[in-house]
């Protein structure tokens, strides 16, 4: 099996661990949140970082990865940023109506199409632009249902996006920078990530329901959700990792709003939930704009492989001088680095 074969089964598995361990976790939290009242998100993401921790700690004591130490303050900083993001969407979901949450999350993709065009001069084809549009609308009809707008609400809303996207950016392009795993990043950044929201996450639970999380009463079924969800996250949280690092911040987003959909699906099938033709609606027509976005990737990836076999030859012919040769590779490599730049921890857990 050729490297490129491994890469893309490699990256079929990752999409397919998301989409499972995404939707299995929401599944959970749902009763765990509507049915048993546990409705501090927050702190329960911060849990659910700690136990990624620990089990990354114990598969490094196995030897199933290796620590590989890098910049420490590019840690820290992506770590905490990414503690700060997750706060800052539950409290855009606590501070504005559920239509207007989902445009926010909605407003992740272009805002990150944004940022990747103007920091990092990436290019998105007119094909790929009109497919992730008929996305952003299918996914519109089938989730927004109203537009309460807030001064509040609103800024919080802002600065979700903005500290989502870059920290989604910051995941792909610290992997490539550094040339560290999803492994390797998500075991160095778990503990800022979980320390901060350790910090605001009381706080933040507390504004917006009202009740303590530490005078919550804890039943055996309370627990034993919260056990499942937690495990569940190790999954979560990795396959993020994963998927961002092999793909893009906008390939994940458009994976998320296919998991918003089979999850909108999975509770009108097995759990009765109010549906409408409209959101049915809305899911065909995201549907429709998933497979023309991954049929346009394909397409694109295709032709950059082609374009790079055929000039091959001429790089061979010029290997006359080295030093010349030597340098041009090495641009190569950096603006490759630079040109694909791109979680973050699960933000599915807040839908």
């Amino acid at each position: 099996m050729s490297e490129g074969q491994r890469f893309q089964l490699g990256t079929i598995g990752a999409l397919s661990l998301s989409v499972v361990s995404s939707v299995s976790i929401v599944i959970c939290n749902k009763a765990l949140i509507s049915t048993l009242g546990f409705t501090f998100a927050t702190t329960l993401t911060s849990w659910h970082l700690l136990v990624t921790f620990c089990s990354l700690h114990v598969a490094l004591w196995m030897k199933l990865f290796e620590h590989k130490p890098f910049d420490p303050r590019a840690v820290m900083g992506f770590g905490i940023l990414n503690g700060i993001s997750i706060g800052l969407l539950n409290l855009s979901l606590g501070f504005n109506s559920v239509g207007f949450y989902q445009m926010t999350k909605l407003a992740i993709i272009p805002c990150t199409v944004l940022l990747e065009t103007i920091f990092f001069r990436k290019k998105f084809s007119r094909n790929i632009q009109f497919s992730l549009g008929i996305l952003l609308i299918g996914v519109g009809i089938a989730t927004v249902t109203d537009l309460q707008l807030n001064v509040l609400g609103s800024v919080l809303s802002l600065l979700a996006v903005i500290t989502t996207c870059v920290a989604q950016i910051m995941t792909n392009t610290i992997q490539k920078k550094f040339k560290v795993s999803s492994t390797q990043l998500l075991y160095q950044s778990c503990p800022y990530q979980a320390i901060t929201l350790f910090v605001i996450g009381p706080f933040l639970d507390g504004l917006l329901t009202n009740l303590n999380v530490f005078a919550f009463k804890y039943t055996p079924q309370v627990l034993f959700f919260i056990v499942l969800s937690c495990l569940i996250s190790v999954s979560v949280n990795f396959s993020t990792f994963l998927v961002i690092g092999k793909t893009s911040p906008v390939t994940y987003q458009v994976l998320g709003h296919l998991k918003t959909c089979l999850v909108l699906a999975f509770g009108y099938v097995l759990l009765r939930d109010p549906f409408s033709w409209r959101n049915i609606l809305g899911i065909l027509v995201a549907v429709i704009g998933m497979a023309l976005y991954s049929y346009h990737c394909t397409l694109e990836t295709q032709q950059k492989a082609s374009d790079a076999a055929a000039q091959l030859p001429q790089v061979k012919e010029s290997e006359a001088d080295p030093l010349i040769t030597v340098d041009k590779g090495t641009s190569g490599i950096m603006s490759e680095g630079a040109g694909a730049p791109t979680w973050t921890s699960n933000k599915d857990l807040h839908a």
